[in-house]
């Protein structure tokens, strides 16, 4: 029998990262190594802490050193396509990499920013596969997003422009990739994830007023209201987001955690069902 297969995932404690390395561990044929600034952080049982840095580039090497497959998250800042295509330079030229992206990565955004990320992972020489998730279902649990403020205000502030959301579960995204890194098949495949169904934000709100309750309204924004509080590059890449919104491009939905899983997608209320929107 060979080795377990080296597994290294940047940003582990994320929320794609977390669901991830939990079910990577669960398996006997794999060990992981889990990517964090603060290695001490890291703390799921069968997960190697590593040291990882987007701001450390020395320790690159030292963290993909017998890496068979690389799960890159790509880091939401502006030199991120040159650091992507820097951090690959970095790595064995075995190495299957699967870069988390976004739903319509296609989209010009800042600089041509999302695509440009996209094509240093695809420049890079390593067999690749690249994810395209729709919006996460845990901004709804996320203390950051709408995490406890939804019972608290019995409103959901969205600038919509009238279009649905094929909300995902972060669980499902995991689900994808763990099998985009063990698997023959997912080479050169671009995989965009959704939930099973587009939803209204009236219907979303709809949805966490059943889990929650206690009533809950969709309150549409605008994109202006939404970029409140930031500025710089967060500010142009918040504004492309919502303009996307408003366009549709979270509104497709696809098959493709059936397709690749075997299981359909997680819907809305399955995942309000069983979350801790308190």
């Amino acid at each position: 029998m060979g080795r377990a297969a080296r597994v290294l995932l940047t940003g582990v404690r994320g929320k794609t990262g977390d669901p991830l390395a939990r079910l990577l561990s669960a398996r006997e044929d794999v060990e992981v190594w889990g990517g964090s600034s603060d290695p001490t952080t890291v703390t799921v049982p069968g997960v190697r802490p590593t040291a990882f840095s987007w701001d450390e580039p020395d320790g690159w090497r030292a963290a993909t050193e017998g890496v068979d497959a690389l799960y890159l998250v790509r880091p939401d800042r502006a030199d991120a396509p040159e650091l992507v295509s820097s951090l690959l330079e970095a790595t064995a030229p075995a190495t299957r990499v699967v870069l988390l992206s976004e739903q319509d990565a296609n989209h010009t955004g800042p600089d041509g920013w999302a695509p440009r990320v996209e094509r240093a992972v695809r420049a890079s020489g390593r067999d690749w596969t690249i994810l395209r998730p729709s919006w996460f279902m845990q901004v709804f649990t996320d203390p950051r997003f709408y995490g406890g403020r939804l019972a608290e205000s019995g409103e959901l502030p969205y600038s919509s422009g009238g279009r649905s959301v094929a909300w995902i579960d972060t669980g499902d995204i995991a689900a994808v990739a763990e099998r985009a890194l063990l698997e023959e098949g997912h080479t050169g495949q671009v995989h965009e994830i959704t939930g099973p169904e587009a939803l209204s934000l009236p219907r979303t709100a709809a949805l966490l007023a059943d889990a929650l309750g206690a009533p809950v309204a969709h309150r549409e924004t605008t994109v202006e209201d939404e970029l409140a509080g930031t500025d710089g590059f967060e500010r142009e890449l918040t504004r492309v987001t919502f303009e996307r919104v408003h366009a549709g491009s979270f509104a497709t939905v696809t098959d493709t955690v059936a397709r690749v899983t075997g299981r359909p997608a997680r819907g809305l209320a399955e995942f309000l069902a069983g979350a801790d929107l308190a």
